[in-house]
């Protein structure tokens, strides 16, 4: 008798040291994505849903179709399940105000790639150096072209940029157009179109199809003449698919007209390697999620990361942690900045296949 008593103390001890200490009693990670739509939004969930369950956490990933309503629901669903941890891409950075009010002081959020305005729930911000994105881009511009040596020479470029819902939108663009800017002042750089502000060159959910459809109507506008295209700045993959098959389908010129990219989406590699499009700025995902994960654990365990989550890391990549750069509407949020490339058909076996990130079948990189 006393055995069995025994044994029955010690399992109610033995539970409540667990039911203390968490051991044992798996905690979840809530993942909201915008979509499924594009290539970028599916791995970035894969890795990250990769990544926590691989340290013991359950993982509760939702993509929301590219509907505000239905992201909203989604974080609902998730706060009403009690996750221990949000972490965010929102569709539009101002529309998730009021759903996490119900989080700010029960379960810490982390923004993911895009920031979210308004919302102290916000504790941190995991992106990559989005105005560096956009420099990169104009700075493979002046450099492909030789602008600071033109000697009289004119080029005629289009820009496309991105959803104006996207915080990171005007931010990717700004860095390309202030880039470029004193070279369109010069006139060695024209804009036919008249294009230069955000709003008139944004490209509503990133849609392929939407901007197709702008670029072939540039196209019958401005260059139906015969007048050269030279260069199409597009702010990133989805829209350059958009913008690479109105020139080859409708653009009357017989020059190769130098087209940018960001994310390196695989069709885009494609397109790279078989010369239509000319450029992307590769931002590894897999690695965005590393950083997510371990500040996630950190957070999960109560601490407050800063730079040091970077110098106790084992991270073989770079990474900038940003108090000053990123203001919600409620204050400066902590970021974790990753550093992106230029990859071009020269550098793509390299930087990509050789770093396994990428497989020539078109799998999708590891996480480092």
């Amino acid at each position: 008798m006393k055995s069995k008593k025994f044994v029955f103390m010690f399992a109610v001890t033995f539970v409540a040291c667990l039911l203390m200490t968490g051991i044992g009693f798996a905690k979840t990670v809530g993942i909201v994505m915008p979509t499924k739509s594009l290539e970028r939004w599916n791995r970035d969930g894969e890795y990250l849903k990769q990544q926590f369950e691989s340290r013991g956490y359950d993982v509760n990933i939702r993509y929301s179709d590219n509907k505000i309503d239905q992201q909203v629901k989604d974080i609902e669903g998730l706060i009403a399940n009690n996750v221990d941890l949000l972490v965010i891409a929102p569709i539009n950075g101002l529309a998730l105000t009021q759903v996490l009010q119900d989080a700010e002081d029960e379960i810490p959020v982390i923004a993911y790639d895009r920031l979210i305005m308004n919302t102290k729930a916000v504790r941190y911000y995991v992106s990559f150096d989005n105005y560096k994105v956009g420099v990169l881009q104009g700075e493979f511009i002046k450099k492909m072209f030789d602008l600071d040596n033109a000697d009289g020479k004119t080029f005629n470029i289009e820009f496309t940029a991105g959803d104006p819902a996207d915080n990171n939108a005007p931010v990717f663009f700004a860095g390309a157009f202030d880039t470029l800017k004193p070279y369109i002042d010069k006139g060695i750089l024209v804009v036919p179109s008249g294009q230069t502000e955000f709003q008139q060159v944004a490209t509503k959910a990133w849609d392929s199809a939407v901007a197709l459809e702008r670029m072939q109507n540039i196209l019958a506008s401005h260059y139906a003449d015969g007048r050269v295209l030279d260069i199409a700045l597009c702010n990133n993959d989805s829209t350059a698919l958009g913008v690479t098959k109105a020139i080859t389908d409708d653009y009357a010129g017989d020059n190769k007209v130098i087209i940018t990219g960001q994310d390196g989406d695989v069709a885009n590699l494609a397109n790279i390697i078989d010369g239509k499009q000319t450029m992307t700025v590769y931002k590894a995902v897999a690695n965005e999620a590393v950083v997510t994960l371990d500040l996630g654990v950190a957070i999960m365990d109560g601490k407050e990361p800063g730079e040091e989550l970077i110098k106790d890391s084992k991270w073989d990549f770079a990474c900038a942690f940003d108090t000053e750069s990123y203001n919600n509407g409620k204050g400066f949020v902590k970021s974790y900045l990753l550093t992106p490339l230029i990859v071009t058909q020269e550098n793509l076996q390299k930087e990509l296949v050789d770093t396994g990130y990428y497989y020539m079948d078109g799998k999708y990189p590891k996480a480092k």
